[in-house]
């Protein structure tokens, strides 16, 4: 059956370029097999999609004929497999919102997933990056309004400290490794989309270094990274939304031999406050006024994030008018102002009065009736 490849990318037929990529890069950051709930197989069937969707002369073609445009258009790749990479390095490289996807080597992922190496020694690639990391926090309303510093602690793999990440024991001899002859690489036969291929992977006894110790650190049994509890300081940003994530470079998983760490990512969950509803950059509250106030006017204090502000109450306000205080709600990162704050008024009906109370509104319902006024 022939793939849609607007649907695997969640795009219209009338998709922009930029769509597009936005599209693919979402799906890819998703799908990235690097990620503990990564999709390999989703992940290469959106970059097949890509491939074709995000060049102009190619997408052309599809439209006309379908899936098998590459027989029609007398092209003989065939776009089946994706073979074609030479647009998938720029994607990343073009603006994404200021969001870093931690594709930083571009090689790995290709060489890696479809197993061609991306013209690079392997001791660089993906299997020799630390694993990625991503946990949960919740924090309260106000500290997604103004932003903060925060430390968590986390078990994770450190590099060892007694033999620096390579795995010998100090003072032991260093050797060339017999199972790579010192290459660092050995090969093996993968079977990828493309069928049988041919490629050469890190060592795993010298974990690419071409060379092994006579005697393995006894902290470590000679892997350079141990497991161990860390602590680790990071600053929340202004204006955090519930759901979202910030990416700490470098603060994921490490491996041995200096190789590069993972990212730690982070999801928050911000607490329901029992005060202000959060709508965007808007914040929202509600205040109560009695009759009089709200017929003859008067000032009341309005609890905001930044504290007590006066509020002017007009005379003549009817229930559910809402007063903007500007500049008190949330900080808008791309506009580079805060929002406002929405106050919305509830005029109560008094339930208990006084005689004097109650006299005083038949006195003035007596004269209404009296000069036949209308207020609706």
């Amino acid at each position: 059956m022939s793939k849609n490849y607007y649907d695997i990318l969640g795009v219209s037929k009338t998709a922009s370029v930029e769509e597009i990529k936005r599209a693919f890069r979402k799906l890819a950051h998703q799908h990235h097999p690097d990620k503990s709930n990564g999709d390999e197989a989703k992940f290469k069937e959106a970059n097949e999609a890509y491939q074709v969707l995000g060049n102009s002369e190619k997408r052309k073609q599809y439209d006309q004929f379908g899936q098998t445009f590459d027989r029609a258009g007398g092209g003989s790749a065939g776009f089946g497999g994706a073979t074609d990479f030479s647009g998938f390095a720029d994607v990343f490289r073009s603006g994404n919102g200021g969001v870093n996807f931690g594709f930083d080597d571009l090689g790995d992922i290709v060489g890696d997933i479809f197993g061609f190496g991306g013209g690079r020694n392997q001791q660089s690639s993906r299997q020799a990056r630390g694993r990625d990391m991503e946990i949960e926090m919740a924090i309260d309303f106000k500290e997604a309004i103004f932003g903060t510093e925060k430390e968590i602690e986390l078990d994770k793999n450190v590099v060892c400290s007694k033999c620096k990440g390579n795995g010998a024991e100090p003072g032991a001899k260093i050797e060339t490794c017999k199972t790579c002859n010192g290459k660092g690489q050995v090969t093996r036969i993968q079977r990828t989309i493309l069928g049988s291929i041919q490629t050469a992977i890190v060592c795993p006894d010298c974990q690419g270094q071409g060379k092994v110790s006579s005697q393995k650190c006894d902290r470590c049994d000679g892997q350079g990274i141990v497991r161990d509890r860390v602590k680790i300081k990071f600053k929340i940003p202004a204006g955090i939304d519930n759901g979202q994530s910030i990416r700490l470079n470098g603060k994921g998983e490490e491996t041995a031999l200096g190789n590069r760490s993972g990212d730690l990512y982070i999801t928050f969950r911000v607490r329901e406050d029992k005060k202000f509803v959060r709508d965007g950059s808007n914040i929202l509250t509600k205040e109560k006024v009695s009759f009089s106030q709200a017929a003859l006017g008067d000032k009341i204090e309005v609890e905001t994030v930044d504290g007590l502000v006066n509020l002017k109450i007009p005379a003549g306000s009817q229930n559910g008018k809402v007063f903007k205080l500007s500049n008190r709600g949330v900080l808008n990162p791309r506009a580079g102002s805060r929002g406002n704050h929405l106050v919305e008024i509830i005029v109560i009906t008094p339930q208990k009065l006084t005689k004097k109370q109650k006299d005083l509104f038949e006195e003035l319902r007596d004269l209404d009736k009296k000069k036949g006024w209308k207020f609706f």
